[in-house]
């Protein structure tokens, strides 16, 4: 039986740890299994397409054209979409994604007993990323993102910006990421605007070689906050790399009653990659799934 409304808007506020005013928390959900396996921070060592979601800046590595597909079956029956594209346009590098979210068969109950009715919800996003590079080590990039979120019989629009910053070896190997998501505003839904769900996130990564085992690993740490909120989230991510083909990754996050470890595999093949994220929740909330395909033109 497909769970009420009121249970879906319940997970949403236990995801977000108590979320206060903001809303569409589909814009919490991680973006690429890759960063989800590695804890979900994504703003220092999103090192493919999915940084238009967490650092734009980081789009400045970006030489090459490439394609990305996800799919992610949330919990409580809440399914996405994802695609990404970068492409170079006056000697910058940009990308542009899509996101659509739904929940299908929502029960309309006036009272115990058989659902009168149901319905789904849906939303979405459109954005376009640019990164580049200010200095030799420091990257700067934005986001602008159209949104739409539509709910039995009511819709509403809007547009949300982010801003990202990135320092390459800022001592020895350590890199440094910092973005503020989700700013903007949107229109009224019947009769009050949705919140962007707003957070400051700041990361560092350090690269590991062990050449004699053929493997690169990848140390990620970092700190989010969503603004309008007192909660605090650590987070603590790991990649283990072997003969750039196969890859391990396990990830840590604090503050959110209702998840915490996550975890994923990866394959690279030419130029093709494959990416699995898992992330199980409590209260019997049930688990994520995420999968990828990326290319890279030449």
């Amino acid at each position: 039986m497909k769970k009420l409304i009121i249970i879906f808007l319940f997970a949403g506020t236990i995801l977000a740890q108590n979320a206060g005013n903001t809303g569409l928390s589909f814009l919490k959900v991680g973006f690429g299994p890759r960063n989800i396996a590695m804890g979900d921070l994504g703003v220092v060592e999103s090192n493919d397409l999915t940084s238009l979601y967490y650092n734009p800046a980081l789009l400045a590595d970006n030489k090459s054209a490439q394609i990305f597909v996800s799919h992610n079956e949330w919990i409580q029956d809440v399914r996405s979409e994802l695609f990404g594209a970068s492409f170079k346009l006056f000697g910058l590098p940009f990308a542009f994604g899509l996101n659509t979210t739904s929940i299908n068969e929502i029960e309309i109950r006036q009272k115990p007993g058989e659902a009168l009715s149901t319905f789904n919800a849906y939303y979405f996003f459109g954005s376009l990323s640019t990164g580049f590079y200010v200095t030799e080590k420091l990257k700067a990039g934005a986001t602008v993102r159209f949104i739409n979120e539509n709910l039995f019989s009511d819709e509403a629009h809007g547009w949300g910006f982010d801003l990202g910053l990135a320092y390459n070896q800022i001592f020895d190997e350590l890199n440094l990421g910092i973005a503020l998501r989700n700013l903007g505003s949107m229109n009224k839904l019947r009769n009050v605007e949705t919140t962007l769900p707003t957070d400051l996130r700041v990361g560092l990564s350090y690269p590991i070689l062990v050449k004699s085992i053929k493997t690169d690993i990848t140390l990620v740490s970092g700190y989010q906050k969503y603004l309008d909120v007192d909660n605090n989230h650590i987070h603590l991510g790991t990649e283990l790399l072997y003969d750039k083909f196969l890859a391990i990754r396990a990830g840590y996050v604090t503050g959110f009653e209702a998840k915490s470890f996550s975890g994923g595999l990866g394959l690279i093949w030419n130029n093709i990659k494959f990416d699995y994220a898992f992330t199980p929740f409590e209260y019997n909330l049930g688990s994520a799934h995420t999968i990828s395909v990326s290319y890279l033109f030449n």
